[in-house]
């Protein structure tokens, strides 16, 4: 099952524009709250310049980048755990992820009014943490009530889930998110059937106007200063930049663009590989005349593994794996010349695949 990323956030900040500069599906952009009626799923090539070094050496017909799934998830407001703006749906969107990119604004524009009627960042993501703490709080109330249920016969582990339970409910209730609740993980297995939305693994990311994409503003400064303690990444995007950005036609355009607005590359990269990184995910690369591919896999996969999300086959025959590491091919420069100077490992279906990997499988079906 693949694993997604979802990008929230309080309404009207801009999400959507950030999501288009990424993804091939583009959504529509509305300046009115409440205008999205559905969230938009995208797949989005991960930015890996291995992958571009590789090809230069091999000169592949084809060049195929991983990819990572990210949805658009319409903005919240106040009210959505009961309803408000559709809200409960798109909660229900939001529990389906395995991790949130959450965008908050931090630009001024008078044509973009704010739902709330001022800039506050870190006003918002209470608002929108808020949302989904009550949400969060009513799944934990819910799974209480079963297990006393079950309770009546005296099951000691059924008591046991039941205090641990209660933990959680006084956690939210005190306004606190599950990700921050002090219990082993043991005990957090209890929870783990809900898939509560503020367990969720998240990024942060901080839509800002052109002129405060190198240097920042005071509202990046604002939220910096809020969350100092939560040792939370923070990323920072232009996203109205991002997208004129995104739709000129050629590498030298974009380059040009971005040199003139001080920056290496586009922001939005950062934002993409920190969602590779919060689903756990990295990638290993398969090389020939035809293609090179990077592939998109968990971390901890063994090679046997790794080779059926190439293909079935791969998986089902597996023999062995050839592994080259990313830096002895670039030192050496080909497969042959790898070989002679024997770095090139054979490994077997328990080899735990690492990150830039360079992959040969052998397989008999």
């Amino acid at each position: 099952m693949a694993l997604i990323c979802g990008i929230i956030g309080i309404t009207n900040i801009g999400k959507t524009t950030i999501f288009n500069c990424i993804s091939k599906s583009k959504a529509e952009i509305s300046d009115y709250a409440f205008s999205a009626s559905k969230s938009n799923l995208g797949l989005v090539e991960v930015p890996d310049n291995r992958l571009n070094e590789l090809a230069k050496l091999v000169n592949p017909a084809k060049v195929t980048p991983a990819t990572v799934e990210i949805v658009d998830i319409p903005g919240l407001a106040k009210g959505a755990s009961h309803g408000e703006g559709i809200g409960n749906k798109f909660l229900n969107d939001i529990q389906r992820t395995d991790a949130i990119i959450h965008v908050v604004r931090c630009f001024d524009d008078d044509n973009l009014p704010h739902i709330e009627g001022s800039i506050n960042p870190v006003r918002d993501i209470e608002i929108v943490d808020l949302e989904l703490q009550v949400k969060d709080l009513e799944m934990v109330e819910k799974k209480i009530e079963r297990l006393k249920k079950i309770a009546k016969s005296g099951d000691k582990e059924v008591l046991k889930s039941i205090d641990i339970l209660l933990k959680y409910k006084e956690h939210f209730e005190n306004f606190q998110n599950a990700r921050t609740i002090n219990l082993s993980q043991t005990e957090k297995e209890v929870v783990k059937d809900l898939f509560l939305l503020t367990d969720k693994p998240v990024v942060y990311v901080c839509n800002v106007d052109e002129a405060s994409a190198v240097k920042e503003n005071k509202y990046v400064e604002q939220f910096r200063d809020a969350l100092q303690d939560s040792k939370a990444e923070i990323l920072v995007v232009a996203g109205a930049l991002e997208a004129d950005i995104a739709e000129l036609d050629t590498k030298e355009e974009r380059m040009e663009f971005l040199e003139d607005a001080g920056l290496a590359e586009p922001s939005v990269n950062l934002m993409i590989r920190a969602a590779y990184d919060l689903l756990s995910l990295q990638s290993f690369f398969t090389l020939g005349p035809k293609e090179a591919h990077a592939w998109t896999i968990r971390k901890e996969l063994n090679a046997r593994q790794a080779a059926g999300t190439i293909h079935s086959d791969l998986e089902r025959g597996f023999i062995r794996a050839e592994v080259i590491k990313y830096a002895d091919f670039i030192k050496y420069g080909s497969e042959n010349a790898v070989k002679e100077a024997g770095k090139m490992k054979l490994e077997g279906k328990d080899y735990i695949v690492q990150d830039g990997d360079i992959v040969f499988v052998r397989f008999n079906v």
